[in-house]
């Protein structure tokens, strides 16, 4: 309840609204999406579980086939692999269907209560209200216990246990490394068969799934919608850029500016031509405020530039500039219609942002 007395709600995750929206809406199938946010949860902050954190995802509705699952898991681990993480591991399992479900968590539960007086006390409460959730533990108490606890590989129906397969067998193919994981159920309980997660082995937390996901084929019928299969994930921001900050894969130098442009007229020549020399791909800086030609000499020496790009008024009159190398002062009067392609003769082609004809 807030101030004003109005009871609100805080969204803990995404995946719920999500499939509420395709209930109401039915969109054609597959129906793939993303989404970016904040998301609450009433828990005790610590390092790497805030109350408020900001996951990105993506859900895709409307098919079983166990190569979806398989094209999600690669997308969020391509994610991984583009940042430069190499610590970063994936692990997956498969909960089966419900009925498989329902089968194993009464196994758990027989388990559990069988070694109780070994639990910790926050173990013996979570096995009265979900035997599942006791996998979860990171307690050291529970350790010995957890790791002798029935796994739900026993309990698959043949068509789960194809399905799973199926979808090692497609990221064997795709050269995606991960583990099987049996103690992996995820936080949340509409999860069935595939469940995987990318856990950053460089976070020295107790927290160090950076994302996760999985299959959840009941969910949308749960909210009111038709019988519809879905498969996601969401990867956590704040965790992911801890695990950055753990391997400092920001850490490397910053790209080399290959001009720097001083204009001492009026800026609207550099503005130009930093426009257009960004469209082909070049990374380029330049001064502002109307500093003098000194002024901006000096900034141009510090950036690091290979070539300083001048107009002066008589180079602006003729539609000209000098081009300068700041590594050996050489320098050389180029049209302003032509700078963009007697730079890259200097630094080399890059790869253009946008057509620049």
């Amino acid at each position: 309840e807030d101030k004003g007395g109005r009871r609100i709600a805080l969204r803990p995750e995404h995946t719920a609204g999500i499939c509420r929206s395709f209930a109401q809406h039915r969109p054609t199938t597959p129906w793939k999406v993303w989404y970016s946010g904040s998301n609450f949860r009433y828990e005790k902050a610590q390092a790497g579980r805030f109350r408020q954190f900001d996951q990105v995802g993506i859900e895709v509705l409307g098919s079983t086939d166990a190569l979806l699952d398989v094209e999600v898991i690669s997308l969020g681990w391509q994610f991984f692999q583009s940042l430069g993480l190499t610590n970063v591991v994936l692990m997956i399992n498969s909960l089966g269907d419900p009925e498989d479900r329902a089968a194993y968590i009464e196994a758990l539960r027989e388990y559990f209560e069988s070694h109780s007086e070994k639990l910790s006390e926050e173990s013996r409460a979570t096995l009265q209200r979900n035997p599942l959730r006791v996998l979860d533990s990171k307690r050291v108490q529970d350790k010995t216990i957890i790791d002798a606890a029935p796994t739900i590989s026993q309990f698959l129906s043949e068509d789960a246990q194809a399905h799973f397969t199926k979808v090692k067998a497609g990221l064997d193919a795709l050269g995606v490394t991960y583990s099987v994981n049996e103690g992996l159920v995820r936080g949340l309980d509409y999860y069935q068969r595939t469940v995987f997660e990318y856990v950053s082995t460089s976070l020295d937390s107790a927290q160090t799934a950076v994302g996760g996901g999985g299959r959840y084929d009941g969910l949308v019928e749960d909210l009111g919608g038709p019988a519809t299969p879905g498969v996601g994930f969401a990867l956590g921001i704040d965790r992911t850029l801890l695990a950055c900050d753990s391997e400092e894969v920001f850490q490397g130098a910053s790209p080399q500016i290959d001009a720097f442009i001083v204009d001492v007229v009026d800026g609207m020549t550099a503005l130009r031509l930093a426009d257009e020399l960004r469209a082909a791909g070049f990374t380029v800086d330049r001064a502002y405020d109307g500093r003098s030609m000194k002024s901006q000499m000096k900034v141009a020496d510090r950036s690091g530039a290979r070539i300083a790009i001048i107009i002066g008024p008589d180079e602006a009159e003729a539609g000209n500039c000098t081009v300068r190398n700041l590594m050996t002062s050489e320098q050389s009067l180029v049209l302003q219609t032509e700078v963009v392609t007697h730079l890259a003769s200097i630094v080399g082609e890059r790869n253009p942002r946008r057509n620049t004809q």
